[in-house]
């Protein structure tokens, strides 16, 4: 019964993507044959569909013979899904606007259809161009937090926090350059990275060298990183904290350090490490067994990539949890329905005596279009008490 029910998923999901796929191409047919002379059919569909499939393409392109043709292809293809998920909003009001214009103002049908398209194109432009200054210029998200313990002699502590670079193809030296040049503008004590620091394969960050720069962030007490879901989905998980070790950055996998016997930064597994369990079966332990051990009485501060399991930090005295992974839906509507799946999805709330904060996240994930959502980075001062 499973397997018949996850092969009717899959028929789903390909006569949704293809069908909607096959939308768009009518439709951007009609309007360049009004605005042009007729384009040939074979000639049209050949062209179309080797932009409608190009990421899938550049995907499999990157397992077995990478190189700039692969990269230039998922470039192409990571904007096309900005396209594909818009055209679900944009296509019916254009439609309708064509209909209006035609059968209600007697319009006719061929400037219908122009001025149906033009509009259209102008919309998707726009979004496409705001979408990639949201996610190329990030914006720093300053929050001013009070725990009530005492951290050794530190009376306050600047915490920069970076979650979901995603480096790779589409985010590579430069957007990660500025990251770097902006943490260290503020000065921080202390650099953490909840997860998701590569986009999958591993590759990109071997071939440009993206460990020379990240190991640029400069702070008294140093940079600690987790594991986010795509370093998980990315498989090299091993090569990965060989590869941060390099660059003077510890990977927390379950483990939590003791910083200036003053603070701890616990950093658990991602949720995906019970998912995807090696050959020795290993998942990931609970916020309770992490912090067992730990000398309650000094600031607990923990990295968990997602945003999912609050209250069980909360209920192990944890005092500051930092999560991303959500990117804040990344390309509105999608945040409504992030904001149904998670307790918090982007932001800060208070539970308990824990603070928590969700970041939208540096990087991007497909398409760098940002809608309703902006590349961040997290400014965190904490005040100790005093007494």
């Amino acid at each position: 019964m499973r397997v018949v029910r996850n092969i009717l998923t899959a028929a789903a999901i390909f006569f949704i993507f293809f069908g909607l796929q096959y939308l768009i191409g009518w439709h951007a047919r009609v309007f360049l044959s009004s605005l042009m002379a007729d384009i040939p059919t074979v000639i049209y569909w050949v062209c179309f569909w080797f932009i409608a499939l190009s990421y899938i393409v550049s995907r499999l392109l990157e397992m077995w013979i990478p190189g700039p043709f692969a990269r230039g292809l998922k470039w192409i293809g990571s904007y096309w899904f900005a396209i594909l998920l818009y055209s679900v909003m944009i296509l019916p009001i254009a439609d309708l606007t064509a209909w209006l214009l035609r059968d209600v103002f007697e319009v006719s049908a061929h400037h219908s259809v122009l001025a149906a398209g033009f509009a259209a194109v102008v919309i998707y432009l726009a979004i496409l161009v705001r979408g990639s200054w949201n996610a190329w210029n990030p914006i720093i998200r300053p929050y001013h937090l009070d725990v009530s313990k005492q951290a050794g002699n530190l009376e306050q502590l600047r915490i920069a926090v970076a979650s979901d670079i995603h480096l790779g193809t589409l985010v590579g030296r430069r957007h990660l350059r500025q990251l770097v040049d902006r943490v260290n503008e503020l000065k921080p004590d202390i650099v953490l990275l909840p997860g998701d620091v590569i986009d999958d394969a591993i590759e990109p960050f071997k071939r440009n060298d993206y460990g020379s720069i990240i190991s640029g962030f400069q702070s008294k007490f140093g940079t600690y990183a987790v594991l986010g879901n795509h370093e998980y989905i990315g498989g090299k998980i091993e090569e990965f904290v060989m590869l941060m070790a390099d660059a003077g950055i510890p990977v927390l996998l379950d483990q939590s350090v003791k910083v200036a016997d003053s603070f701890y930064v616990v950093g658990r597994k991602d949720k995906s490490a019970d998912r995807f369990r090696g050959s020795k079966g290993e998942g990931r332990l609970s916020t309770e067994q992490l912090v067992a051990d730990l000398d309650h009485s000094l600031p607990l501060i923990l990295m968990d990539h997602q945003p999912s399991a609050l209250n069980e930090a909360a209920d192990s005295g944890i005092d500051i949890s930092l999560s991303g992974h959500t990117h804040r839906g990344q390309m509105a509507p999608s945040h409504f329905i992030t904001r149904r799946i998670f307790e918090l999805d982007w932001g800060y709330m208070r539970k308990g005596m824990m603070h928590v904060i969700v970041s939208s996240g540096y990087g991007t994930w497909g398409p760098p279009i940002r809608i309703g959502s902006r590349s961040e980075i997290i400014d965190i001062t904490v005040h100790f008490d005093k007494s």
